[in-house]
């Protein structure tokens, strides 16, 4: 199986420079593109890359939401107390308020999304490496 590198890198809607402003809150690489980030609207729209086994932490959106569309690669998504779910291109995820969730790409894949996120997120612990391990890609 492709990891997808050229794929995901190639997006039409750009690439984007290395995630450092949210890096602490990432187990691995991660890249950012803002699409959308007028401070008129509570509301933003990023394209977010993963490498190969990079997740963001567990988190929660407080007085928003969080939904996902998949572009490109494999991932995971999980919302906690119920099993990951693998992510293809054309997924859509629909995060509710206050929902504790993580995402990230599979071990031999690149992936990415189109992030459209309303509210404040609080950010929490990683996805422990034996939970992420215990996947199967």
């Amino acid at each position: 199986m492709t990891n997808n590198e050229q794929t995901i890198k190639d997006s039409i809607f750009g690439f984007g420079d290395k995630n450092e402003a949210y890096a602490q809150y990432f187990i691995g690489q991660s890249y950012l593109n803002s699409l959308v980030s007028d401070p008129a609207i509570n509301v933003s729209v990023s394209n977010v890359s993963f490498e190969p086994s990079c997740r963001n932490n567990w988190h929660i959106h407080h007085d928003g939401f969080q939904l996902l569309l998949v572009t490109g690669g494999e991932g995971w998504y999980q919302e906690a107390g119920h099993a990951a779910r693998k992510l293809h291109p054309g997924d859509v995820v629909v995060t509710h308020d206050g929902v504790k969730h993580w995402h990230g790409a599979t071990k031999n894949s690149w992936f990415a999304h189109i992030a459209i996120t309303a509210g404040t997120p609080e950010w929490l612990e990683p996805v422990s490496d034996t939970q992420y391990d215990a996947l199967e890609d």
